[in-house]
């Protein structure tokens, strides 16, 4: 009798998940809340003993912040939910079939959903046995991306069978990653209807100790910023948004110097975020929105906000490439 026939056994898959930052799932208060709660809990986050920030945070924060935080949100909010949700997700459907039918690419928030420890699940579930952990941080800072790589592997510690897994190292100097922001700038700077006197490149605010405790994260930015301007021969001042908090923060401070740039005759500006993989509410609102209305209160005369590469086709060509070399080895033979 012969034996009985039995579905052939499918290869093992690759998984890439790509990994930002997060958002609430409503620009409402409620949901605010909650994201914050899980945001500022986050030890990696706010570098505070937790017995004596958690009742400030809860106390104070908390119970202010997040109407505040739920009109910003409400400005910038699409059809597709959030910014940041939204282009994230557009990014992995964008990768998705770079390199086969073998790799599968999904995306995850380090806070909110979709939640990391899920999407790990989803990706074992679809076969995937080496597994590389993206987070789309450019500039490496133990606040963004050691605590998506934190996130992760403490899900893996409850696995009874692991994936292999490898994670995305900062690509801040990567020739890709400049080259793209090259052509990003020259291509928003050459739409606009105005010259810029100055060009801005904002990157997100650290605490200035974080850069004293052995953080790469100011150098890494400082180094993005010569690098583009060498790549395009335009001069840019490097600021630092999103302070919170009584803490001394990296400066100069973007709002104070979009502040204080016409009393020193310049009235026309433009301005970037290259260490943002996606447009967010740091950007579409603290920038596009109350940015300009802080430089045009003090008397300039021109704005601009350049997006950030998102899902363009440079972005993405950008992304395929680091990701592809991240994934040597996994890949099969082209």
């Amino acid at each position: 009798m012969a034996p009985p026939d039995h579905p052939p056994i499918p290869p093992p898959k690759v998984g890439v998940l790509l990994v930002n930052l997060g958002t609430p799932n409503a620009p409402e208060p409620g949901s605010v809340r909650l994201y914050l709660r899980e945001f500022l809990s986050d030890p990696r986050v706010v570098e505070i003993p937790q017995l004596v920030w958690q009742p400030i945070l809860r106390g104070i924060v908390l119970t202010t912040r997040p109407r505040k935080s739920a009109h910003a949100y409400r400005q910038v909010w699409t059809d597709e939910g959030s910014p940041l949700a939204a282009i994230t997700a557009r990014q992995a459907r964008a990768l998705t079939g770079s390199w086969g039918d073998g790799v599968i690419v999904d995306h995850a928030m380090r806070y909110g959903k979709p939640a990391i420890k899920e999407r790990i699940d989803w990706l074992k579930a679809q076969g995937c046995e080496r597994i590389l952990i993206a987070p789309l941080y450019p500039q490496y800072c133990a606040a963004t991306t050691a605590t998506a790589n934190d996130e992760a592997f403490r899900h893996l510690r409850h696995l009874r069978w692991q994936p292999a897994v490898r994670t995305l190292p900062p690509y801040h100097d990567d020739p890709a990653y400049i080259a793209a922001l090259a052509a990003q700038l020259e291509a928003g700077l050459a739409a606009l209807d105005f010259t810029p006197e100055a060009i801005l490149a904002s990157f997100h605010g650290m605490p200035e100790r974080t850069l004293a405790l052995g953080d790469p994260y100011h150098c890494h930015c400082q180094k993005t910023a010569r690098l583009l301007s060498e790549a395009t021969g335009r001069a840019l001042r490097v600021t630092f948004q999103s302070r919170f908090g009584r803490a001394k923060w990296l400066e100069p401070a973007t709002d104070a110097t979009l502040a204080a740039l016409p009393g020193e005759g310049i009235t026309r500006v433009a301005l970037l975020a290259p260490g943002f993989a996606a447009d967010c509410l740091e950007t579409l609102e603290e920038l596009a929105i109350r940015g300009r209305e802080t430089f045009l209160a003090a008397g300039g005369t021109d704005f601009a906000y350049l997006p950030c590469l998102n899902d363009s086709p440079e972005g993405m060509a950008m992304l395929r490439r680091i990701l592809r070399r991240e994934l040597e080895g996994w890949l099969p033979p082209p």
